[in-house]
């Protein structure tokens, strides 16, 4: 594969850093737009992208922190967008909308574009699905998509929102996390379910939240696994 740091259009015309992996050969295939957890454009999350073109997508990151910090360390970066009260939800969905045109611009592009994020990216992955016309989206532990969130919150659930999800979903929770709770994910398909939405889902026994997080002591070996199965063949059915 070929990896490199671009630049995209992002919302309201702004220049964005993202990270771009792309499997080597000449033939069409679908894009996937990679949304970072809170901690940033990190390492970890780079891995991601790259596994993506590893399964045969061209993929992309986009840095949502470059605005508040440019060019600084992701811990660094990611403390000053939380002081500033985190990335406003109309200019995610303004980058993530610029990344998806990037994919869909290269000579390689079957058209399709899916997301997926991680933690706070789960959400964001359900809410560009709301607003954006793309073809599948993964939301992996997603907190406040459905449920209450703490007093205090920069951000808001999404329930007035999911009537209008544009793609199928793909959600993977873990039982024992707390946000989102298995109580919000009830919520969440009874939700999509009224609305006649395609929601494909599973919940981990024996996982928490952020169990895809091969650094963290919360990684869980079995649901992980199982978990980048079901990813690889939901796109696989929606992006190909």
């Amino acid at each position: 594969m070929a990896t490199s740091t671009v630049t995209i259009t992002g919302h309201g015309g702004d220049d964005v850093q993202a990270y771009l992996a792309r499997p080597e050969g000449d033939g069409s295939r679908g894009g996937v737009v990679v949304i970072h957890h809170m901690p940033g454009y990190d390492r970890a999350t780079k891995e991601i992208v790259r596994r993506f073109a590893e399964l045969g997508y061209d993929a992309i990151c986009p840095n949502l922190y470059w605005r508040e910090a440019p060019g600084a360390a992701p811990d660094d970066a990611a403390a000053v967008a939380r002081a500033q009260g985190g990335v406003p939800d109309e200019r995610l969905v303004g980058d993530v909308a610029g990344a998806a045109a990037y994919l869909r611009a290269l000579a390689t592009s079957n058209g399709k574009v899916g997301t997926i994020g991680y933690c706070s990216g789960g959400r964001q992955s359900v809410l560009a699905a709301c607003n954006l016309d793309i073809d599948a989206a993964v939301d992996c532990y997603g907190a406040f998509v459905t449920g209450t969130p703490p007093e205090g919150s920069m951000r808001g659930n999404l329930v007035d929102q999911l009537p209008n999800l544009r793609a199928p979903l793909l959600g993977l929770f873990g039982a024992e996390d707390k946000y989102p709770s298995p109580e919000q994910v009830a919520e969440l398909r009874d939700i999509l379910a009224a609305n006649g939405k395609v929601f494909e889902e599973h919940t981990y026994e024996d996982a928490g939240h952020a169990f895809f997080s091969v650094d963290r002591p919360a990684y869980r070996v079995a649901a992980a696994n199982d978990g980048w199965e079901r990813i690889a063949a939901f796109y696989g059915k929606h992006l190909r």
